[in-house]
């Protein structure tokens, strides 16, 4: 039994192999018949885009410095919209002088089951020309990072509006899951279309809490195996765990992590690793058994710089 799970079962919140050592890789061993041979796996660890860095060197710069793998590249930032993004030899260019790639953070207004045509046809052609432009950058996961693990775009669920009523709230898409579905219906076609037989996966992250109705449409577009999920560790503690259930329930689908401190009581989240309640050992141990790749998602450059200390700490513990 490894340190970290040792740590895990303990309630201490540290992890055993954080990936920071000289070469910030694992050491894996496999066993050959009567040799043994010891192979290099890597704990790809990454960050996202920080507001405070106002150009894509900076951060790269920082990602790099850290010894960290990958950016997470967000589309609610204006540098990163699709047109940016599609730049791709000039993304190519910034990741091959600091050995890293990139993985992508979907705009978090992306609505694809909005009653309006025009408006879901912009979301739907926004997603059209990012997975083009992943594919596009796809052969630098395979230089700098690991090719058992598909390159993630992640998106959030839209929860749509709701009507206030005396003494409750109608969430329209609730009130007509028949026309929301029909959505993802051909949400989930058209993505599969569009990725074809690239590794790429689109991954659904928990937020505030899942609606029942965002559950089931979930579950469809992970029927697909070009969908996943993305556990956000930091939002699930924020809302007392509400969402552990489903995203362990379907745990075969996790891909992605990110992975930051929170507390429930007050809710807080995105904190520096070690500033929270967060058993992170747990967290971790379930990451490393998905194969999933984490997001150390902080949101300033201290609390990031921060939370790889705290890696690098814990694993000399």
């Amino acid at each position: 039994m490894n340190r970290l799970r040792k740590l895990a079962q303990k309630g201490v919140d540290s992890i055993a192999y954080c990936g920071f050592s000289c070469d910030h890789r694992f050491l894996t061993e496999r066993i050959h018949g009567s040799s043994m041979q010891k192979e290099k796996r890597t704990m790809q660890y990454g960050m996202p885009t920080l507001i405070e860095n106002h150009t894509l060197e900076e951060n790269a710069a920082l990602c790099e410095s850290l010894g960290l793998r990958f950016i997470e590249l967000n589309m609610n930032f204006p540098e990163y919209q699709v047109d940016g993004l599609e730049q791709t030899e000039a993304l190519t260019r910034i990741a091959e002088a600091h050995r890293l790639y990139y993985t992508v953070h979907l705009d978090e207004n992306l609505n694809i089951a909005d009653f309006n045509p025009l408006v879901t046809q912009a979301y739907l052609e926004t997603v059209r020309r990012t997975v083009l432009a992943a594919k596009a950058l796809l052969p630098l996961r395979d230089r700098y990072g690991d090719l058992t693990q598909p390159l993630t775009l992640n998106m959030h669920m839209h929860h749509g509006i709701y009507i206030t009523l005396p003494g409750r709230k109608v969430q329209m898409y609730e009130r007509d899951f028949e026309t929301y579905m029909n959505s993802f219906a051909a949400f989930r076609t058209l993505c599969e279309t569009w990725i074809g037989d690239s590794d790429l996966m689109i991954a659904v992250e928990n937020t505030d809490g899942f609606r029942d109705y965002e559950k089931k449409a979930i579950v469809y577009l992970m029927e697909s195996p070009k969908f996943g999920l993305t556990w956000d560790i930091g939002h699930s503690k924020a809302i007392r765990e509400a969402d552990v259930p489903f995203l362990t329930d379907h745990r075969e689908k996790l891909i992605h992590f990110h992975i930051h401190d929170g507390t429930e009581t007050p809710p807080r989240n995105h904190l520096a690793l070690g500033d929270g309640e967060i058993n992170l050992a747990e967290r971790l141990m379930m990451a490393e058994s998905r194969n999933a790749r984490c997001v150390l998602e902080t949101k300033t450059v201290k609390a990031l710089k921060q939370s790889v200390q705290w890696l690098r700490h814990h694993r000399m513990a």
